[in-house]
C-alpha cells in the first residue's frame, strides 16, 4: 500500500514538539519542510502520478531515511 509518512504518525510521541518546533525553530521548520517535499515527491512516483527511474526512487528513499534520523536525531537532544 502505497501511504504519505507523516512525521507527527512516524513519532506519535513527539507530535505535540514537532509541531511546537515548527513554529517557533526555523532550522527544524527547514528539515521538516525538506522532509515534506521528499516525502510528497516519493508518494507522486510510487503512485505513478510522475515517472521515474527505480534507481531515482530508490535514491530519494534513502535521502528521505537519512533525513528521518536526521529529524529524529533534532527531536530527542532539543
Amino acid at each position: 500500500m502505497i501511504s504519505k509518512h507523516i512525521l507527527t504518525e512516524e513519532f506519535p510521541e513527539f507530535a505535540e514538539k514537532i509541531h511546537t518546533l515548527k513554529m517557533e525553530d526555523a532550522h527544524f521548520k527547514k528539515l521538516f519542510e525538506e522532509f515534506d517535499a521528499l516525502d510528497h515527491e516519493i508518494y507522486r512516483i510510487e503512485s505513478d502520478s510522475e515517472p521515474a527511474s527505480d534507481e531515482t526512487l530508490n535514491d530519494l528513499r534513502m535521502k528521505r531515511v537519512h533525513l528521518k534520523d536526521g529529524i529524529y536525531q533534532y527531536l530527542v537532544s532539543n
